[in-house]
C-alpha cells in the first residue's frame, strides 16, 4: 500500500519543527512519508542572524544538516528549490542544483504530494528604493550574513591601519525593526571584542553606526515602553538613532533621505521591511500584495484543499479581523497547530482553527543588555523585564527551538557544550 506523502517546503524554524513532529508522530510509524524540501543544505535558526553576521556566533558550530536530521527523525531531504506547482497533479517541481562552478549535480525533479505544505519565510522589502540591491547588505540567510562579516572584517582591518587610527569605520542600518536593533547593539561588541583580541586601534570610538527608521520610534510593532528603553540603550552605546527618516536612495557611498541629508557609510544594511518571495504569486492560488498566501483559520490555502501556509509567507486571519504577525512565535505556534491537524486530517477528523497568543517580545542588545516584556495569563497584561532576567528569557527561545527539534536530552548536552566553547574557542569569529 501506497503511503500518503506530505511535503514542506522550506527548513526554517517552524517548517523544520514541523517535519520533526510529523516524522516522529508518522513518518517512523510508517503511517505516512514525510519530506523536507530546502535550497539549503543546512539549517540556522533565523533570529540569530544578526549574530552569525557579526561573528558573535559561528554558524559551522550552530547550523545542523537536514539530511543527518531528517534519518534520526523519520522525514526524508530533498535539496532544491521549488519553481512551479500543478496543482491538478498534486506534484511539484524543483531547480536544477548547480554547484559554484555553474555545474549540475542534480536535473530538475517533479515530487509528487497528497499534502503540500509551503513555510517559505520572508525576505527583505526594498519597496524600490533606487540602489540598494546593488549597494546593501540583507540579512535574510546564513550566507547573506556571511557576506556581511567578511565585508565588516575587511572594513575593521582597513581601519586598523596606523594611518587611519582617527578615522571611524561608518555601518549604516536602514529599518530599526528587531533586526536592525539587534545587529546595531552587536557591532559594538564586535568591536570591543576585536579590540580585546589585539586589534587596538579598534573599538567603540572608531566605530560609528547609523539606524535610520521611517517610523516615529524605534521597534515601531512594539510598545512604547520596550521602544523607549531600547532607543535610551541604543543612544548610550554610541548608535546615531534617525526615527521618522525616509531613505529614497542608497549609492556605493551613503545613504541619503527624503530630507536630502546624506549619510555617509562604509557599510550599508538593508533590514526596513519584510515580503514572502514572488515566486508565491505565480503559483495559481491567492495571495496579498507582498506575496504572502492567503489561508484560513485552519492554515488551509483559500484555493486548494491539499495545500497549506504557515509562518511569514503565510496572510492567516484571526476573530478580531487582524492577521498573524510575521513572528518567530507565531510560526512555532503555527507549526504545532498544523501538526495536530495534519495528524488530524490522517484520521478522518476535523481541522480546528489557529488562534495566535502573544508572549511578548524580547530584544538582546549583544552582552549589554536585553528589554522585553512577558504576557501575563489570559488577560494579556505584559510584565516588562530587562537585564538578566531578560536574557535568561531570550536564550530560552532557543533553547526551546532546539528541544522541539532535538529533544530535552540532546538539548541539555547542547547547553553544556555551549558554556565549554565559550572557553574553549574565541567569542569572535575571525576568519
Amino acid at each position: 500500500m501506497t503511503l500518503p506523502r506530505i511535503v514542506v517546503v522550506g527548513g526554517g524554524a517552524g517548517g523544520l519543527e514541523l517535519v520533526t513532529r510529523l516524522g516522529r508522530k508518522l513518518g517512523k510509524r510508517k503511517r505516512a512519508e514525510i519530506v523536507l524540501v530546502d535550497r539549503n543544505p543546512t539549517h540556522i535558526w533565523k533570529p540569530l542572524l544578526h549574530e552569525v553576521a557579526t561573528g558573535a556566533l559561528d554558524s559551522g558550530l550552530d547550523e545542523i544538516s537536514y539530511q543527518g536530521h531528517a534519518r534520526a527523525n523519520g522525514y526524508q531531504f530533498q535539496l532544491g528549490t521549488l519553481t512551479d506547482l500543478d496543482r491538478d497533479g498534486q506534484t511539484l517541481t524543483l531547480a536544477p542544483v548547480l554547484d559554484d562552478d555553474g555545474e549540475e549535480i542534480l536535473p530538475a525533479r517533479t515530487l509528487p504530494y497528497d499534502d503540500l505544505v509551503l513555510s517559505l519565510g520572508s525576505v527583505s522589502n526594498d519597496f524600490g528604493t533606487p540602489g540598494v540591491a546593488e549597494h546593501c547588505h540583507f540579512l535574510d540567510s546564513p550566507h547573506q550574513a556571511e557576506l556581511f562579516r567578511q565585508s565588516m572584517l575587511n572594513a575593521f582591518l582597513r581601519y586598523s591601519a596606523p594611518q587611519e587610527t582617527s578615522a571611524k569605520m561608518v555601518v549604516g542600518i536602514v529599518g530599526a525593526g528587531a533586526t536592525g536593533v539587534e545587529l546595531a547593539a552587536e557591532l559594538y561588541g564586535a568591536s570591543e571584542m576585536l579590540n580585546s583580541y589585539g586589534f587596538t586601534t579598534l573599538d567603540s570610538d572608531h566605530l560609528e553606526v547609523h539606524l535610520i527608521e521611517a517610523a516615529p520610534k524605534v521597534l515601531p510593532a512594539l510598545p512604547e515602553r520596550i521602544s523607549g528603553a531600547v532607543h535610551a540603550e541604543l543612544e548610550r552605546l554610541g548608535v546615531k538613532v534617525h526615527v521618522d527618516t525616509r531613505v529614497t536612495e542608497v549609492n556605493d557611498e551613503a545613504i541619503i533621505t527624503a530630507g536630502d541629508e546624506r549619510i555617509d557609510i562604509d557599510l550599508g544594511v538593508w533590514a526596513a521591511g519584510i515580503k514572502a518571495p514572488a515566486l508565491l504569486s505565480e503559483l495559481g492560488l491567492s495571495t496579498e500584495r507582498n506575496h504572502r498566501l492567503k489561508v484560513d483559520a485552519t492554515l488551509k490555502s483559500l484555493d486548494d484543499e491539499h495545500v497549506f501556509a504557515f509562518g511569514d509567507c503565510a496572510s492567516c486571519p484571526q476573530e478580531d479581523g487582524s492577521t498573524v504577525p510575521p513572528r518567530a512565535q507565531a510560526a512555532h505556534q503555527q507549526a504545532d497547530r498544523l501538526y495536530r491537524n495534519l495528524v488530524a486530517r490522517l484520521d478522518g477528523k476535523p481541522l480546528k482553527p489557529f488562534v495566535f497568543r502573544d508572549r511578548g517580545s524580547l530584544i538582546s542588545l549583544a552582552h549589554f543588555d536585553a528589554i522585553g516584556s512577558l504576557m501575563r495569563g489570559a488577560s494579556a497584561r505584559s510584565l516588562f523585564i530587562e537585564g538578566h532576567l531578560a536574557r535568561f528569557f531570550y536564550a530560552s527561545l532557543y533553547r526551546m527551538h532546539q528541544r522541539a527539534i532535538h529533544g530535552a536530552l540532546k538539548t541539555g548536552l547542547m547547553v553544556v557544550v555551549d558554556g565549554l566553547n565559550k572557553f574553549l574557542k574565541p567569542r569572535l569569529k575571525l576568519h
